[in-house]
Formats: structure tokens, C-alpha cells, sequence
């Protein structure tokens, strides 16, 4: 495993570290946040479902921002340091908000995500050379460094938060922000030579403070949707609408081999909306389940139930390596396992996970709970397709789209996540217990029905998914004989060697 890494771009073990950091402060809020609206605002839990999808759709939808101000204008580095500046400020917040202005907090993190989550990946993309072996397993094990960062943060933030308040959970995530950025500055020197037309563009203290002042409105436009959900949902169709029609035009300037490219990127972003709404449920309806129905017992131990969500990053965490090592061996036999057979086999698997669920409803004690070795199989098989979809997202952006615009194009892969925001919301609002509903046999049974349809609609999804990766592959095949080399991912100066 440690030969995996040595074998990355020198830049790897910095932006690794920095998206572990990231992403430790991330998920140690959204662990806690659907009860946190349950408990701390008295929501519903339907509402707290559509609040959670709003405040994920904003998170996700805002990255779109982030990508082109780090393509365009500020560059990539840049555009992380003051994503990450604007992070911890948002998770300081939070931690001392109260009452409505708890939503001020989240609009500051919801930008601060949007400047920071698509530049990472894009900066690495731009650490390999065209055609690069390396970069399906790099990719895979710089998933790993999100799932390191979500494991610890999803085991550790609810306890916190259960035994001292969600206030010192917040206060934790922002410290970690801050670390991340000490990180980042103590190894810039890695990524030195790597600089876009952006990176080296020098930007005027006035320039600054109409983007400070820019970002602050934002904020507060943030805090105001996530208050109504409904105008935030119209308001991202209208914002999609508008980048789609852009991603088309810019499609069309491209020559007929680039434009068909771009065709099956945005292909395989469709697709990924689907599994995206599957992996909503984990912090939603799953983290609900394992609270209601789940014994939170493993090998004898007692775990917070929410704890439970941290299985997603355990799995990550170990099944990357092996994953990493599988592709290398592929790409040493010259056996082509493409990205539309990894995305087709990822929802195969998912799909699996939430039969799993499904059937636990046959091993349940007399209170209608569940062991949690259920919760355990599932997020196994759930992780599995996640790395075969998710973690690869970005490699895919990198290789299929011109190197120009990958700061935009990963932006819009983090649109998909926005979009599951609402999608999945209404797919956890059917797992929503009545109100003369208690924990027990019933909620098992309401669970559970949700669980097997989800289950089996990804089954016939991820069937249709395999039927068209031979057409696809037909295109991304096409590419790697007709285009030249300098149209493939990254910048030439960008590469560190």
C-alpha cells in the first residue's frame, strides 16, 4: 500500500491531507444535523429531511461557483485557501449561533464549501500527465482521504455532541479547518509549479473586497433559502438549467471528437444523480433507522447509533487499497475496466445493500430491533459501489473533458450531490414515522418497505446502466485514438515530477 503512494505525484500526500482535514469538519456537522434540527428547532422529521436536502443542494450547487472563480479568476489555490479560511469561520459560527441564526452559520459554510470542494481534485488532476496510469488509483486513494476524514468525524461528532452539545461538535469541525490550512501552508512549495493563466493573475485589494463583499451577500442569501425550501428548489432547476445550457454551448465550440466526449461526461453525471440520492439516506433515513430500530451493539460494544454512520468511511478506508491495487493489475494485463462498467457495477452493488436492509426485517427481537451486523453487510456493499461511482467522478472529469474548463466541469460532478439533495429528501420523506407510530415493529416494517423498493429500482436502473456502457465506451474509446495527447487532463507546466 505504501509503495501506492510513492508512486503519486509529489503533490498527492499534501492535497491528501487537505481534503482529510476538509472533510473531518465537514461530516463532523452533517452527522449531527438531521437530529440537530430535530432537537434543537423542534422540525419535524420531514422537515428536517427537506432542510438537510436544501442545505446539501447549497453546499453542492455553490461548488459550481468555486470551480470557475479557480479556473478563471482566482486560480486553484488561491480559491482553497479562501475556501477553507471561509469554512472554519462558518463551523466557529455555528458553534455559537442561536435560534435563526443558525442559518446565518450555514449560508457562511455553504459558501466556504462551494470555493473549496471542487479545486482539491482539480489541482490533482493537474498533477499527472495526459494518458497517465496512475490516475484511476491516485483518484481512488484520494477518495480514501475524504472517507479517512468523514470515518473519524462520523464516529467521533455524535458522541460529542450527545454527551457535551452539538456546539463543542461545531467548534471541533472548525479546528479541524484550521489544520488543514496549516497543513496546506507548511507544504504549498509541492504544488509550486503548478499554476494556470488564474494562478499567476494578480488580483487588486479592490478586486478583493468586491469578492469579500460578493461572498457575504451570498451567505446571507444562503441562510434566507435554506428558511424556504421551496425557493431554493426552484432556484437550483433554474441555476441548473442555465449551466447545463452553458456546458452544451461550450460543448458545441469543441471539435466532434472533444463534444462527444463531453456527451458521455454529462451521461455519466446522470447517472450519478441516482446513486447520489442513494447515498443521501445515510445521514437521513439510515441514521434515522439505526436510531429507532437498530441495536447499537458490535462485538459486544456499545456504539452511539448515529455512530453507525462512520461504517460508510470504515469500509472506504479499507476497501481502497485493494481497489487501487485491482486497477493497477488491470492496467498491467491492459484489461480495460472502463468508468461506464464502474458506474454500472456501482449501482449493482448498491443496490444489494439496500435489498440487505430489506431482509433484516425477518431477524428483528421482540422490540421490533435489529442487530447491527445488518447495518454493517449494507454499508459494505453501499462503500463498494461508492468507490466504483463516487471516487471516481472526478478521474472521469479529468480525463473526459478539456483541460480549459475541468475547474467548471467539476463543479457541475458536485452539482449531482446538489441535486440528490432534494431527490434524496423525498426518497427519506417516505421513512418519515407518523406521528402515533414509536419506535418498534412498525417503524422496523415502514423502514424496511422503503429500503426493498429502493433496492430494487437500482437494480433495474443499474441493469439499463450496463446495457449502455458499451455505447459509451464506444465514444471514450474513440477518444484515446483520434485526440491529441495536450487535450487530455491537466497543464504541461502542471505536472510535478
Amino acid at each position: 500500500m505504501l509503495k501506492l503512494f510513492q508512486n503519486q505525484p509529489r503533490a498527492f500526500g499534501m492535497i491528501f491531507l487537505l481534503e482529510l482535514w476538509e472533510r473531518f469538519g465537514f461530516y463532523s456537522v452533517q452527522g449531527v444535523l438531521t437530529l440537530f434540527f430535530i432537537k434543537h428547532l423542534g422540525y419535524s422529521e420531514i422537515d428536517s429531511y427537506y432542510t438537510f436536502g436544501a442545505f446539501s443542494a447549497l453546499v453542492y450547487s455553490l461548488v459550481v461557483l468555486g470551480g470557475y472563480l479557480g479556473d478563471h479568476i482566482l486560480g486553484v489555490k488561491r480559491t482553497i485557501v479562501l475556501g477553507l479560511i471561509t469554512l472554519s469561520a462558518g463551523y466557529f459560527a455555528l458553534a455559537m449561533a442561536q435560534g435563526t441564526t443558525v442559518f446565518l452559520a450555514l449560508g457562511l459554510i455553504c459558501v466556504g464549501n462551494g470555493l473549496f470542494k471542487a479545486n482539491p481534485s482539480n489541482l490533482l488532476a493537474k498533477c499527472y500527465e495526459p494518458n497517465d496510469q496512475r490516475l484511476h488509483a491516485g483518484f481512488t486513494l484520494y477518495y480514501m482521504a475524504i472517507n479517512v476524514g468523514s470515518m473519524i468525524a462520523l464516529f467521533i461528532g455524535p458522541i460529542i455532541a450527545t454527551n457535551y452539545g452539538y456546539a463543542y461538535t461545531y467548534f471541533m469541525s472548525g479546528i479541524g479547518l484550521i489544520l488543514g490550512l496549516i497543513n496546506y501552508c507548511l507544504q504549498r512549495q509541492t504544488v509550486a509549479n503548478i499554476n494556470s493563466i488564474a494562478d499567476r493573475r494578480k488580483i487588486t485589494r479592490i478586486q478583493w473586497c468586491l469578492l469579500f463583499l460578493g461572498l457575504g451577500l451570498l451567505s446571507v442569501f444562503s441562510a434566507y433559502l435554506l428558511q424556504h425550501i421551496v425557493l431554493t428548489q426552484n432556484l437550483l432547476w433554474g441555476m441548473i438549467v442555465c449551466i447545463l445550457g452553458y456546458y452544451l454551448y461550450l460543448a458545441q465550440r469543441e471539435t466532434k471528437q472533444h463534444r462527444a466526449q463531453m456527451i458521455v461526461a454529462l451521461i455519466l453525471m446522470l447517472e450519478a444523480i441516482i446513486f447520489f440520492t442513494l447515498y443521501q439516506q445515510m445521514p437521513t433515513s439510515l441514521n434515522l433507522f439505526a436510531v429507532n430500530n437498530i441495536t447499537p451493539q458490535i462485538l459486544g460494544m456499545g456504539i452511539n447509533p448515529q455512530s453507525l454512520q462512520s461504517l460508510n468511511g470504515v469500509w472506504i478506508v479499507v476497501l481502497s487499497p485493494f481497489l487501487a491495487i485491482f486497477y493497477t493489475a488491470l492496467e498491467r494485463k491492459k484489461i480495460n475496466f472502463s468508468i461506464p462498467y464502474k458506474f454500472a457495477a456501482g449501482m449493482l452493488i448498491c443496490a444489494l445493500g439496500f435489498l440487505i436492509l430489506f431482509c433484516s426485517r425477518y431477524a428483528h427481537d421482540e422490540i421490533g430491533n435489529v442487530s447491527a451486523w445488518w447495518l454493517v453487510l449494507s454499508y459494505f456493499f453501499q462503500s463498494l459501489g461508492e468507490l466504483l461511482v463516487s471516487a471516481l467522478g472526478v478521474a472521469m472529469v479529468a480525463e473526459l473533458v478539456p483541460a480549459t474548463i475541468t475547474g467548471f466541469v467539476m463543479g457541475m460532478w458536485f452539482l449531482t450531490t446538489a441535486i440528490s439533495g432534494f431527490t434524496g429528501a423525498t426518497v427519506s420523506a417516505y421513512t418519515a414515522l407518523p406521528q402515533h407510530i414509536k419506535p418498534g415493529l412498525e417503524s422496523l416494517m415502514i423502514y424496511t418497505n422503503v429500503f426493498g423498493w429502493i433496492g430494487l429500482v437500482t437494480l433495474i436502473i443499474a441493469v439499463f446502466m450496463g446495457l449502455c456502457a458499451p455505447i459509451l465506451q464506444a465514444y471514450i474509446q474513440e477518444k484515446k485514438v483520434l485526440l491529441m495527447p495536450e487535450t487530455q487532463t491537466g497543464f504541461s507546466e502542471g505536472t510535478a515530477l
